[in-house]
């Protein structure tokens, strides 16, 4: 009895799995043919579109793509010259900025050299009254007077300020010299220096004053003397017989004498004077 019940339970167990099987393999060709309908459908709709665009759209398409082509081209280019002319415009304006900047820093350097200079020299006429009272004090006076001149002299020195140096025969130059007067000399050259006023100071490269000189200059030359107007007699009527040949050659002779005697005698003046 137990042995009839295996057997149908084992039947029913294999009529299940058969029925599975032939459920999964239903279901396999459910999906082959659900993707080869789907192939197919694709396989239909390409060949659908490839019969849409006509090769007259094709062109038309072809040509519409090169013509963007073509205004995309010219838009960069366009762009690449505003670019380089906005480059070209900055660099410009970088170039006009830093040379801007340096006239800036340039001019301002001059101001304080400037500044500077004209308050350094409001104290010049300090070391002038010290020269003054150096070259006419006593011995005694001067060491005392000596020791505020040097340490005046060494506060300028601290600013960079210093005297012009100049000498006697010096030529003259008028970018530190500043020349009173002249005065006529025949054994030196012209524009020298003959004697130094007042000393000259300089506060770097600038001059804050000019060395007061006195030049020399050559004497002008002497003005020629009036020529003697030499009158000669004039013969209104040329001789004729011997007696008149004769008397006529007897006075150019002496006319000629006179006038060599009258040349002697200029020389002779010339040289006592």
């Amino acid at each position: 009895m137990s042995d009839g019940n295996d057997n149908d339970l084992k039947e029913g167990i294999d009529q299940e799995i058969s029925s599975d099987s032939q459920l999964a393999e239903a279901q396999e060709n459910i999906k082959s043919e659900s993707s080869s309908e789907e192939i197919k459908k694709l396989e239909e709709k390409e060949h659908y579109e490839l019969e849409y665009f006509s090769k007259e759209d094709l062109v038309k398409e072809k040509e519409n793509l090169e013509k963007q082509l073509k205004e995309l081209k010219e838009k960069t280019e366009k762009l690449q010259k505003e670019t380089g002319e906005s480059k070209n415009k900055f660099i410009h304006l970088q170039a006009e900025f830093e040379n801007a900047q340096k006239r800036w820093d340039k001019n301002r350097q001059n101001l304080r050299i400037e500044y500077t200079g004209s308050v350094l020299r409001n104290f010049l006429p300090l070391y002038d009254s010290f020269k003054k009272a150096l070259e006419s004090a006593s011995e005694t006076e001067k060491k005392i007077i000596e020791g505020f001149y040097n340490q005046f002299m060494n506060i300028f020195k601290s600013y960079g300020v210093e005297p012009i140096k100049v000498e006697i025969n010096d030529e003259f130059d008028y970018n530190i010299h500043e020349a009173l007067t002249s005065i006529e000399k025949d054994d030196i050259p012209e524009n020298r220096i003959l004697e130094i006023v007042q000393d000259g100071f300089k506060y770097g490269k600038e001059v804050i004053r000019y060395t007061k000189v006195i030049t020399s200059r050559k004497p002008k030359p002497p003005e020629p003397e009036p020529e003697e107007k030499e009158t000669e007699e004039e013969v209104s009527e040329e001789p004729t017989t011997e007696e008149e040949k004769t008397e006529h050659k007897e006075t150019e002779e002496k006319q000629i004498k006179e006038k060599k005697h009258k040349k002697h005698k200029k020389e002779k003046d010339n040289e006592s004077s």
